[in-house]
């Protein structure tokens, strides 16, 4: 399904859109941006990831959604679909639709070199104006690199892990990801690192 030319829609088209759509896209500033497929290292991650956090999470109130889980950004308007969203406690969402969460505590992003820029500069910018958002990791697909932003009553303090051996503790869900696990069968290759 294509989405009729217009120059600007409003969030009720978009969701209206959205819905029906064969393929997701995300909302910012009335325009909407269909998102590209991820390649093979892109998914591996976010497949490990899944698993994971699916095995820390059991039994525990808290839930993680992978990819197709649609975030709104209240105080901004946008739609995105990051590729890891997760919280404790009492999911909210926009509608009665389910699809749309509104109070994630973190949120993961892999980066793509397509997107990477974007995901480090203007869509932090608007996760960061989410109230509930606690944490922010963005995973490199091209190197091993696990950064990790955290809430500290107005600031955000940054650390990046390195080595396979490192393991990333997530505060707002109580879980540890090690980088070896996180990047199982991913090969990067040696000059990369």
């Amino acid at each position: 399904m294509s989405f009729p030319a217009q120059s600007r829609y409003t969030a009720e088209q978009y969701l209206e859109l959205e819905r029906r759509a064969d393929y997701k896209s995300e909302f910012i500033n009335g325009q909407i941006y269909a998102m590209s497929g991820a390649n093979r290292i892109h998914n591996q991650i976010t497949f490990n990831l899944a698993g994971l956090l699916h095995s820390q999470l059991r039994g525990r109130p808290c839930e993680a959604y992978v990819a197709d889980m649609r975030v709104k950004i209240s105080s901004t308007g946008m739609y995105a679909y990051p590729d890891v969203a997760a919280l404790c406690g009492d999911a909210l969402f926009e509608d009665t639709h389910l699809d749309t969460l509104i109070n994630p505590t973190l949120i993961i992003e892999v980066l793509s070199p397509s997107t990477e820029a974007y995901d480090r500069g203007g869509k932090f910018a608007h996760y960061r104006k989410i109230q509930s958002l606690i944490e922010y990791v963005l995973i490199a697909q091209d190197r091993y690199s696990v950064e990790r932003f955290l809430r500290q009553e107005d600031q955000w303090l940054f650390s990046e892990s390195t080595d396979l051996s490192g393991v990333v503790h997530l505060q707002s869900i109580e879980c540890d990801l090690s980088l070896r696990d996180i990047y199982d069968k991913v090969a990067i290759p040696d000059d990369a690192e």
